[in-house]
C-alpha cells in the first residue's frame, strides 16, 4: 500500500493521528504523499466552523440587545444577566474575529438578525414589538459598551 492509501485509511480510523501525520508531511514538504481529498475536506470544515462560531456569537449579542431594549417588562429582573451575556459574547467574538470573518458577518447580518428576531419573538410569546429590520450596525454590535448602561461599582459594598 502507498503512503496515500495508508493516510486515507488512517483518516477513517484515527483522524487525530491522520492530522499529526499530515502536518509532519507538510512540514517536510512531502506534498506528493498528502491525502489531498481529506485535507481539502478538513480545511473546508475548519472554515465553516469558524464562520458558524462567529455567527452564533453575533446572534446571541443581537438576541440579548433586543431583549434588553424592548422587553421592558422583564428588564429589571434580567438586566444584569443580559448585560453580562452581551459582554461575554462580544469578548468571544473579538477573540475570534478576522477581517474575512468580519466581512462575512457584514454580508450575513440581515439573515443573522432574522434568526435572532424569531428567537426573541418566540421567547416573549410575540407580545413585544421588535423591529422587523436590524436596528444595529455591525460596529455597534461589536462595540463592548454599546447598549449597556454605565454603572459605577461601589467599592464599599
Amino acid at each position: 500500500m502507498s503512503i496515500i492509501t495508508n493516510l486515507k485509511t488512517l483518516y477513517e480510523i484515527d483522524d487525530v493521528q491522520w492530522l499529526e501525520d499530515t502536518i509532519k508531511l507538510l512540514k517536510e514538504r512531502q506534498f506528493e504523499a498528502l491525502d489531498l481529498d481529506n485535507l481539502i475536506e478538513e480545511l473546508e470544515d475548519l472554515g465553516s466552523e469558524k464562520r458558524n462560531a462567529v455567527v452564533s456569537l453575533l446572534e446571541q449579542v443581537i438576541r440579548h440587545l433586543l431583549l434588553l431594549e424592548y422587553w421592558t417588562i422583564e428588564r429589571e429582573q434580567n438586566l444584569g444577566h443580559w448585560e453580562s451575556e452581551i459582554i461575554s459574547f462580544r469578548t468571544q467574538l473579538r477573540r475570534k474575529l478576522t477581517t474575512n470573518l468580519r466581512n462575512y458577518l457584514t454580508e450575513e447580518l440581515l439573515s443573522i438578525y432574522q434568526d435572532a428576531l424569531l428567537f426573541v419573538q418566540r421567547k416573549t410569546s410575540f407580545k413585544v414589538n421588535f423591529p422587523e429590520t436590524c436596528p444595529y450596525s455591525l460596529e455597534q454590535l461589536l462595540d463592548i459598551d454599546y447598549g449597556l448602561k454605565k454603572r459605577k461599582l461601589d467599592k464599599n459594598s
